[in-house]
């Protein structure tokens, strides 16, 4: 049997579909800005439709322009021919895949399409074909060779339609002014989603939890608060709980290496002044690059006055599930 080389079988595959991406780039015209505008115009859901193979890259598509804030989801269109054509509307754009641009089940329904005048968006590799020549804009995806020896595998042609399927996606998300946060709110279950959404104020101690002492106090009553909280540290408070500063178990060590006098020595003479605090309204993922920046493991939380109104440790941002 002859011995295959499945590495240089691979990077051949590779380089054919990159190839076929890269050639996309130099058709990218105004029928690509057309496109944009009708999708960005549409009042209701994009629809994507599309057979076989091109049918998983549909879904694909469908799922990425819902995440990046436009609305959108997958019809089969021999179902749509079963009754779930009632799932699209006259608000709605269709974006039909047909490598071929032949499909029976996607041409019959066309009609159907025209009847609602939805504004179709047709993405082939044969633009002269009765599917491009129907659309009211013609994405041209093909390529010079599928990446299957055979040429038949559909390989590198689904690869450029899925990426222009990206580039379409993209260029709105662009257009719409889609943030970040926008983003995590249609990903609420993921790590993702915990960063960019939760808050310092909904993992931190509060009110009785929150270990503070005044600027009178001993080192001894900074490490039975410590004690009592749990939470490696104490913040230094004035009489309007605005902080001072901060004592920490790292501090504590550095002190007891001195030979200090737990008993006599006030807390305001070894206390870590001007410490770094976190903001009430604050992003926990941006406590986590607070702490990670300045290599601490704890924070004070305060608001706007300044005043002290919570802490947090790197257990809570653990548990959280920020880290």
């Amino acid at each position: 049997m002859k011995k295959l080389n499945f590495i240089n079988l691979g990077k051949a595959v590779l380089k054919t579909e990159a190839n076929s991406i890269i050639d996309l780039i130099e058709r990218l015209d105004e029928k690509f800005h057309h496109a944009c505008e009708i999708m960005l115009a549409c009042e209701g859901r994009i629809v994507v439709i599309g057979m076989g193979k091109s049918g998983h890259i549909g879904g694909k598509i469908a799922a990425t322009l819902a995440s990046t804030g436009s609305p959108a989801f997958f019809v089969h269109p021999g179902e749509a021919s079963h009754g779930d054509m009632g799932m699209i509307t006259s608000k709605d754009v269709v974006i039909a895949l047909s490598n071929s641009g032949e499909t029976a089940e996607i041409l019959t329904i066309l009609p159907l399409i025209k009847r609602l005048a939805v504004p179709l968006i047709s993405l082939t590799g044969r633009p002269t074909s009765e599917l491009a020549r129907s659309a009211d804009v013609n994405l041209d995806v093909s390529v010079r060779n599928e990446a299957c020896p055979l040429d038949l595998a559909p390989t590198s042609s689904t690869t450029a339609t899925l990426a222009m399927g990206d580039a379409l996606a993209i260029a709105l998300l662009e257009a719409r002014g889609f943030t970040a946060e926008d983003f995590a709110r249609s990903h609420p279950g993921g790590s993702l989603g915990r960063k960019l959404l939760l808050h310092v104020e909904q993992i931190m101690h509060t009110g009785d939890s929150i270990p503070f002492i005044g600027t009178d106090a001993l080192l001894g009553e900074a490490l039975l608060e410590m004690t009592r909280k749990s939470l490696g540290m104490t913040a230094i408070v004035d009489s309007q709980m605005k902080i001072i500063g901060i004592f920490t178990d790292g501090d504590l060590r550095r002190t007891l290496d001195l030979g200090l006098d737990i008993h006599h020595t006030p807390i305001k003479d070894i206390m870590t002044s001007h410490c770094k605090v976190a903001r009430k309204g604050m992003l926990a993922a941006e406590a986590l690059q607070l702490m990670d920046k300045h290599k601490i493991n704890a924070l004070l939380v305060e608001d706007d006055s300044h005043q002290l109104v919570g802490a947090l440790n790197m257990h809570d941002l653990l548990r959280a599930g920020v880290v």
